[in-house]
């Protein structure tokens, strides 16, 4: 057990969830696996956690965690005194997937579109030839190519991405309003220390996602609202479930460089041996 902990799911076997409570100091070597519980549901992994020493338990300073329910009640009812941090990345990954919808409904149209002027086409007897943009791409190539570049900053896009981006935004003005929304959520994360300073822009962004309409935006202000003082906790120590990820990576590896899991009580059984 140690002062910093990270709580999070990884399948192991067909999909099966298990529970994995890792400790940071170890950095995924020797000592890292704290616990590893079969399933999600709160109670059950609660009632084995809950075998480790309670004094053990109360020496926790700071767990980081996602957005899940279940999950912050694990971490509420095994580890009272920690402070409970949401994971920055699973903040922004809500920000990139609604980003992503915006884009996969303009592409769905422009296939829709599409589709049509090649049936029309048809039935005049004639050849549909698709019209091409400055870039040498297809409105619909334009949206489906552009998925890659979204995810990055400006500053990562390639000569070809600035250009297909310089078009798509042209075209299409709300993508180009969410891609910079998602954006300036990413810098607040990137370039506040502060809490305070944090908070306030925020709430600044709030402000710019509310007069936007983005239906799926506001989604994600409610998700925060919800989650707002242990997504404020990240700024005190910049703590995120990086090193929860990297240990399921390494999990998922050992799997892989076995062919799969047979057996999973042996597995598991490996895995301690190897971590714990």
């Amino acid at each position: 057990m140690g002062t910093h902990l990270s709580i999070d799911e990884v399948a192991l076997s067909q999909g099966e969830l298990y529970t994995i409570v890792t400790n940071k100091k170890y950095k995924g070597k020797k000592g890292s696996l704290v616990a590893i519980i079969a399933g999600t549901k709160a109670d059950q992994v609660i009632e084995h956690i809950s075998k480790i020493d309670y004094q053990k338990r109360q020496f926790v300073k700071e767990i980081t965690l996602d957005m899940a329910n279940s999950m912050k009640l694990i971490a509420k009812k095994c580890f009272p005194k920690a402070i409970q941090v949401t994971d920055r990345f699973h903040v922004q990954k809500l920000a990139l997937e609604a980003l992503q919808e915006i884009r996969i409904k303009h592409r769905w149209e422009a296939m829709d579109m599409e589709n049509q002027a090649i049936i029309k086409a048809k039935s005049e007897n004639k050849t549909h030839i698709p019209q091409l943009l400055a870039n040498g791409d297809s409105l619909k190539q334009l949206l489906a190519r552009s998925r890659y570049l979204l995810y990055k900053s400006r500053e990562k896009w390639t000569i070809n991405q600035q250009e297909r981006a310089q078009i798509l935004f042209e075209l299409y003005p709300e993508i180009k309003t969410a891609y910079y929304l998602a954006q300036q959520l990413r810098s607040i994360y990137n370039t506040n220390n502060d809490k305070n300073v944090a908070m306030l822009k925020l709430a600044h962004w709030y402000r710019k996602v509310e007069e936007s309409g983005f239906k799926n935006f506001n989604i994600i202000l409610n998700t925060i609202t919800v989650n707002y003082q242990s997504i404020l906790n990240y700024f005190d120590n910049r703590s995120t479930n990086a090193a929860a990820e990297s240990f399921n990576a390494k999990i998922k590896a050992f799997r892989s460089q076995f062919r799969g899991v047979r057996k999973i009580d042996f597995f598991l059984f490996r895995l301690s041996n190897i971590f714990a």
